[in-house]
């Protein structure tokens, strides 16, 4: 009986998250759990999507974001247990699936130009 009950709750826990819809260009906050010790918290990670690889339960996607004037990126796996929630803040108007070009821009040149619904 608890063999059952604890399959169950494993399947439950191992669901897929519904997040929304992004893509490359779109500005997301991430709230990442972080484990520090016996303790947990979330941590927003709020920045630009440069680019999104993988399929199926191997997909990650990578944010950027500026951090006191130092480009700072992080790659997420899109079925990670530690996120906690994504939020889509903006979509990008971009013309291309990989914005590596962002690293080399700075300041005002490194905005990409909000799409009008």
């Amino acid at each position: 009986m608890d063999l059952i009950k604890a399959a169950e709750q494993a399947f439950a826990n191992s669901k897929e998250q519904e997040f929304p819809k992004f893509k490359s260009g779109d500005t997301v906050t991430v709230a990442y759990r972080i484990k520090e010790g016996n303790k947990e918290r979330i941590q927003y990670y709020r920045g630009v999507v440069i680019k999104i690889a993988g399929h199926g339960d191997q997909k990650r996607f990578t944010v950027r974001k500026m951090s006191e004037n130092i480009g700072v990126e992080r790659i997420f796996p899109l079925n990670s247990p530690f996120i906690d929630s994504i939020v889509l803040n903006k979509v990008g108007k971009v013309r291309r699936a990989k914005l590596y070009y962002l690293r080399s821009l700075t300041g005002k040149k490194a905005r990409i130009k909000e799409k009008r619904v």
